[in-house]
């Protein structure tokens, strides 16, 4: 009916409404539920296969651009709540919706381990020698000192204390705030964000993968975090605070960062428009000129064809000859 009465009223293109609140939570907790499936499932069953942090990067890239490209045009894609807070101190979305997205993130991402920790096969944790399903998301779980990788990778001769731990997330969260919010620049021309956000993904988890096991989104720290049976004294459960703090830290230096030396300020917007404005009797002048030109010769040739012709004089008549 409305594209019918846009073109009956001689409108040829559409305004297409700026999606609903609510149509851009259930994005985001769509998105978030497949990118925490992907990543926690990937560690959850990591005993079963070989495919270490390669698998978890690549499964988590691949998660984010799938999400983004059903769902980015909704919600934006942020899928964590760090890159929410970067889109709120860029100006980007209001404190309100920020907040909104951080309940939809997390209601995602807890849906998504509560279906692996639900469809976890029980005679499978027998021959893992874990004693319960919670047992098997200790894998999954973001952690430092004695629940860092790099601690159980080396038998304890290693490990990241909370300080390296901390600045890791810092940097690799930073990063990853600032890549989401340079390719969706409303200046940026390029077509393929998802694919950009995705690969940054990929790349920060495999430098930080034996540091903290990546967490760098605290959505899915938490949702790991939550099933985990570990929550003691010393139990990585009491560690989530680090994957909150650092990665809206790393978030909030990226945002002011890129606000302060990569966003247009509003006097040099006018500046260009001013600029734009004094040009254009310049550049019409220069384009109505080859046209004057060029329409010269026409002109004389017009005249000249208007111009009368002159009809040659009529010869005298010959007076016959009587006498011939």
């Amino acid at each position: 009916m409305s594209q019918d009465l846009a073109a009956t009223s001689g409108v040829t293109e559409v305004e297409e409404r700026s999606p609903s609140l609510l149509s851009r939570l259930l994005a985001e907790t769509f998105g978030t539920f497949l990118l925490t499936l992907v990543i926690v499932g990937v560690l959850v069953y990591s005993p079963l296969n070989t495919v270490g942090g390669l698998g978890v990067a690549l499964g988590a890239a691949f998660a984010y651009i799938a999400g983004a490209a059903t769902v980015g045009r909704v919600s934006g894609a942020h899928f964590n709540p760090a890159i929410s807070l970067g889109a709120w101190l860029s100006g980007r979305i209001s404190v309100t919706s920020m907040f909104s997205y951080w309940g939809a993130q997390l209601v995602g991402a807890i849906l998504a381990s509560a279906v692996l920790f639900a469809t976890v096969p029980q005679p499978l944790l027998a021959l893992l020698g874990k004693e319960n399903t919670s047992d098997a998301f200790d894998a999954a779980v973001n952690g430092f000192s004695q629940h860092s990788p790099l601690y159980l990778q080396t038998q304890g001769q290693a490990q990241f204390d909370w300080l390296p731990a901390l600045l890791v997330e810092v940097i690799i969260s930073a990063v990853l705030v600032g890549v989401y919010l340079g390719v969706h620049d409303r200046r940026s021309k390029i077509g393929y964000a998802p694919v950009a956000v995705g690969s940054a993904i990929a790349a920060l988890s495999l430098v930080s993968w034996f540091v903290t096991n990546t967490g760098m989104n605290p959505a899915r720290s938490t949702a790991a975090a939550l099933f985990a049976n570990n929550w003691g004294a010393d139990g990585s459960g009491r560690q989530l605070w680090l994957f909150w703090l650092a990665p809206l830290v790393g978030a909030a230096l990226a945002a002011l960062f890129y606000r302060a030396f990569a966003s247009v300020e509003p006097e040099e917007l006018e500046l260009d428009e001013d600029d734009e404005d004094d040009d254009a009797p310049e550049l019409v002048a220069a384009q109505s000129a080859p046209a004057a030109e060029a329409t010269t010769p026409a002109t004389v040739t017009e005249e000249k064809a208007a111009e009368p012709v002159a009809e040659p004089a009529a010869e005298p008549e010959k007076k016959s000859d009587d006498k011939a």
